[in-house]
């Protein structure tokens, strides 16, 4: 157990009960302690380590076909300890995935590799997901489960029922995320998940007694997971471990597996030593002495590679079987799954944008932009069956559960709506899993403040260029009296400033819709929802459809009087204040423009005469966000202005604390005056 100290370094590896089994495993530790020791650089101590539980579960148990990786009721495998890339590396090599050659993995961790120091989704076929920080791929895992529940539900045993399979490392379960993930998925009892954790008691700075004594068979059990404990290199009890674990499916189970880190080195086995560095060719040529290996590096031994081969290839009946239910089964039921399998939304979707957008037109009220959300929801869920919501317990203020959904209930997987919990880090990791599955559309709401909780995840998603899709309201120091720990002020800019991520903040009910349409259409980015708690006012009037906002830019307001003397540059609930102001300019003598921008990544992908265009040619402009002003500058120049956030928030009525910081029209127009005197004096 993890308070345990560290087995003592072996000069002898411990009899296998399975010597064919034991060369078989061997296959993974020498590929894996070859390319770590050609990179100078690798973790070879866990590969080495787990590698009897790797084999067992690959020969014995996974449902998967190496020729289509991309089979859609594969099982999946999820590599936690993502340091221990060479495991899965090497799994994929030897299972004789296409894009995994042995010149790939001599290329480990050089540039423009499929084998980067850890696994990256879509470097190459087999990798499920991007791990590497620990304690997400257990996270990622949990959504996996549930998507895989989720379609069970909706499609029955015969298209639908697969497992899913991750490896963990003790500091994937010393993450704070691990427990948010570990208590989600024992809530909602997650039968078809199996967790292997690599009980080494090994940590980089040493044992890890070092730094933790917490009972973690005791904190699974106490989640509701089966729980079980072995030793990680008898392979026997591996084999028994799985099949007990796949009997109960009304939990999620815990392997206990007792290993030995860098599992046959001579002098490294069990200590720091065999988890980070390059093995030296001494260890190894000890390691060969050791477990009996006699090929040179990177070479397997044909009949072994021969029977990796077919453990590759034997999934390809199963995979058969299922194409033809799916052949077989209802027209109609085949119909909806082959298009959420394809990634294809329902034809008529948009209708749902242009009727949320109809009904904000014809009543012409005030809304808060979560509101909005909550109103264009109502419609798409309806129109997209595969939208699955949720909120870290902020339902109500998320505005995240649309109308007719069904929750998500333990054991109960028919529904749309998920209740995450205050976990907000779990969620969004587990929303990761979800996407990547396929199938399914997450989304899930907690506050903009919040997002700080949720930021690896949302970092890996766009990393991966999946949709998922993160509501965040309470926007602004616009939600008022919950004061500065709620009120975000640098998590825009924080969040703008991540590759890929579109950010959008739209600036009242109709910009709301449009950036949802934007949303949906692009199938391979991650996107973010800023969405203020006060109302706003609707201030897109005009008929038709047409989604100015999916440029990420536009002009909203064109100068009159006169070519464009001022730009105003704004976005979310300070739109109406630039619209304010420019009236007061206008009246002034000034011809003034207002540029909404929702999304400034959307924006950056214009071409550079439509951002031109969109800007203008003067060089007096005036930025007013209640948010700092970091990434502005990009916009107003040198001589522009901002009216923002300098400091943190303060807690009062909202119009108290707009007033209190000076983000107001009149602000709008003092500051315009600054930007066109700077311009006139150049």
């Amino acid at each position: 157990m993890a308070d345990a100290a560290p087995p003592p370094a072996v000069k002898t590896a411990p009899k296998p009960r399975d010597q064919h089994l034991r060369d078989m495993a061997d296959c993974i530790r020498f590929l894996s302690m070859d390319a770590v020791q050609q990179a100078k650089s690798g973790h070879p101590g866990a590969p080495m380590g787990m590698a009897d539980i790797a084999t067992v579960l690959f020969r014995d148990f996974m449902q998967f076909d190496a020729a289509d990786p991309h089979w859609f009721d594969r099982d999946r495998f999820v590599l936690s300890n993502g340091h221990a890339s060479m495991l899965l590396y090497s799994l994929l090599y030897l299972t004789g995935v296409k894009d995994m050659t042995l010149e790939e993995l001599k290329r480990f961790r050089q540039i423009d590799s499929k084998t980067a120091g850890h696994p990256e989704y879509k470097h190459a076929d087999g990798i499920e997901t991007t791990t590497g920080p620990l304690g997400q791929g257990i996270a990622n895992s949990v959504g996996f489960a549930l998507a895989e529940r989720i379609l069970n539900a909706r499609f029955g045993d015969d298209l639908c029922k697969h497992w899913t399979y991750v490896f963990v490392g003790d500091g994937c379960l010393m993450e704070g995320i691990s427990e948010e993930a570990i208590s989600m998925a024992g809530h909602y009892k997650l039968g078809h998940l199996i967790a292997f954790w690599d009980n080494n008691s090994i940590t980089i700075d040493g044992p890890t007694r070092l730094a933790v004594s917490d009972l973690e068979i005791e904190r699974f059990r106490a989640s509701g997971w089966h729980v079980q404990e072995i030793d990680g290199h008898d392979t026997d009890a591996i084999r028994d471990a799985i099949t007990a674990a796949r009997a109960v499916t009304d939990k999620p189970s815990m392997i206990a597996c007792k290993t030995i880190i860098g599992f046959g080195f001579p002098t490294k086995a069990g200590t720091q030593k065999a988890h980070s560095d390059a093995p030296g060719e001494d260890e190894i040529a000890g390691a060969r002495k050791t477990l009996g290996w006699d090929s040179p590096p990177f070479v397997i031994p044909e009949p072994l590679l021969r029977e990796w081969r077919e453990i590759g290839a034997k999934g390809r009946a199963a995979r058969m079987a299922w194409a033809d239910r799916v052949k077989a089964a209802p027209a109609k039921l085949r119909t909806e799954f082959e298009r959420r399998n394809d990634g294809k939304l329902p034809a008529d979707w948009q209708t749902a944008i242009a009727a949320a957008r109809a009904e904000f037109i014809a009543s012409g009220k005030e809304m808060a932009t979560r509101s909005a959300s909550g109103a264009v929801l109502d419609h798409l869920a309806a129109a997209i069956p595969e939208l699955i919501g949720g909120s870290a317990d902020l339902t109500p203020s998320n505005n995240t559960k649309a109308k007719g959904m069904i929750e998500i209930k333990p054991g109960e997987y028919g529904g749309t709506y998920m209740h995450y919990g205050v976990r907000e880090h779990g969620m969004a990791a587990a929303m990761n899993g979800i996407a990547l599955h396929g199938g399914l559309i997450p989304y899930g709401g907690t506050f903009l403040c919040f997002s700080d909780y949720c930021r690896p995840s949302i970092r890996l998603a766009a990393m991966m260029l999946v949709r998922t899709i993160f509501v965040m309201t309470h926007d602004s120091i616009g939600l008022g009296e919950d004061g500065p720990t709620h009120q975000p002020v640098e998590q825009l800019a924080a969040l703008r400033a991540i590759p890929h991520l579109a950010v959008y903040r739209p600036g009242d009910p109709v910009e709301t819709a449009e950036c949802w349409e934007a949303i949906l259409n692009t199938p391979r980015q991650a996107a973010l929802l800023a969405l203020s708690r006060q109302p706003m006012p609707l201030l897109r009037r005009e008929p038709g459809n047409e989604n100015k906002s999916a440029k990420g830019g536009y002009v909203f307001q064109e100068a009159d009087g006169g070519e464009r003397k001022l730009t105003i540059l704004s976005t979310g609930s300070e739109l109406h204040l630039a619209v304010q102001a420019r009236e007061m300019l206008q009246k002034q003598g000034i011809p003034t423009a207002v540029v909404s921008m929702p999304c400034r990544l959307l924006f950056q992908e214009q071409d550079a005469a439509y951002k031109k265009a969109v800007l203008g040619k003067t060089r007096a402009r005036v930025a007013v966000e209640a948010a700092v002003e970091l990434g502005w500058e990009r916009y107003i120049g040198l001589e522009g202005r901002f009216v923002g956030m300098h400091s943190f928030g303060a807690s009062g009525k909202i119009a108290d604390v707009y007033k209190k910081f000076d983000i107001n029209a009149e602000a709008v127009v003092r500051t315009a005056h600054e930007t066109l005197a700077e311009v006139a004096a150049l």
